[in-house]
């Protein structure tokens, strides 16, 4: 085990993508952070619908079932109940994160003094202002990590030791390699959409941190003072990138989770209207005949129900992504808490 710790830690080069570094499949990824909520809330929906016809094919089947009026009430009297409790949960929620952005002026001075002194380490770092847009932001700070790489690269030159030579090469092709597939991503991203995001997350930051503290460690006595100097201001260039994707990550699990409410109330009216309508008029009697050799009130049955369950679905599919992201985000600094490639 100690022997495998080891082998791993003197891997210095990773991929330059976060599926690359945790070797998950793409379409799995792709479901649960990348593709668009709405689609994924449609995808739950139609595969409910269809596991749901499936019962009318199981014995007893589901129209069987529906003979009885006091299944469909049971049915749809329970959704009345369970969407008005998960929709006042969702507001609760909302109001919540909201009610954070609020507070007494000292708080706000605080908050908008711890802003500007990070924007003034960010100025620092790349010398010029740093910029509004959090792509951009981003892309600045990634910008300056390469920077110092090729700097750290230049002063390991004079340096007399092969091995280190050839680590720190590698360790530059490799941030270069991995900071190029991460600007190209952020290159016209807008913050609102997932995308800076799903961007940064492929920065690989924190092995970067812990490789410089390993080349200091294994080779302090062949690191003279100016190449010293070039490890530590690249270490402190990739501390810079950790709480700045933090904070655009905060902002847009905040912006995501007030566009959830939104769209939990948009579909939860229709869903309520839909439940109480066929609370109150649907019946064995009201809907008769056949489509598709499947009777038509198992096919209004699995319609309205899918219909009510669209703003659970919803849910779902945005706590897939928040979750993922938090957890594969957990962890600020050098510290890597999955099973990965690193």
């Amino acid at each position: 085990m100690g022997e495998s710790e080891n082998a791993d830690e003197d891997q210095i080069s990773t991929g330059d993508t976060m599926r690359e570094r945790a070797d998950e499949s793409k379409l799995k990824l792709w479901l649960l952070i990348g593709a668009n909520r709405q689609f994924v809330t449609g995808v739950l929906s139609v595969t409910f619908f269809g596991l749901f016809m499936l019962g009318s094919f199981v014995d007893p089947t589901l129209s069987d079932l529906l003979q009885e009026r006091g299944v469909i009430e049971s049915l749809y009297a329970q959704m009345i109940g369970a969407l008005i409790t998960g929709v006042t949960l969702v507001v609760t929620i909302s109001q919540l994160i909201i009610s954070q952005e609020n507070g007494p002026l000292g708080e706000q001075r605080t908050r908008m003094s711890e802003t500007m002194d990070f924007r003034g380490y960010i100025k620092e770092l790349t010398g010029k202002p740093a910029p509004a847009d959090p792509s951009a932001f981003l892309r600045e700070v990634i910008d300056a990590t390469q920077e110092r790489a090729e700097t750290l690269e230049n002063e390991m030159e004079s340096t007399d030791n092969d091995q280190l030579r050839d680590e720190v090469d590698e360790f530059v092709d490799s941030i270069t390699g991995n900071a190029e597939t991460v600007r190209e991503k952020l290159d016209g991203a807008k913050f609102g959409t997932f995308d800076v995001v799903y961007a940064s997350m492929d920065y690989n930051y924190s092995w970067n941190i812990f490789q410089i503290e390993r080349l200091l460690a294994d080779h302090e006595d062949d690191i003279d003072e100016e190449q010293r100097d070039a490890l530590e201001d690249l270490r402190t260039s990739f501390a810079m990138f950790g709480p700045a994707r933090e904070h655009v990550k905060t902002l847009y699990f905040q912006w995501e989770l007030i566009n959830l409410s939104r769209y939990i109330l948009y579909v939860a009216i229709p869903a309520l209207l839909v439940s109480g309508m066929m609370l109150a008029f649907v019946d064995t009697a009201t809907v008769t005949g056949r489509i598709l050799g499947i009777e038509t009130l198992l096919w209004l049955v699995g319609i309205t129900f899918t219909i009510t369950l669209v703003p659970f679905f919803l849910l779902t599919s945005y706590i897939m992504r928040i979750a993922t992201v938090a957890k594969r985000t957990l962890a600020i600094g050098p510290l890597i808490l999955r099973d990965s490639q690193r």
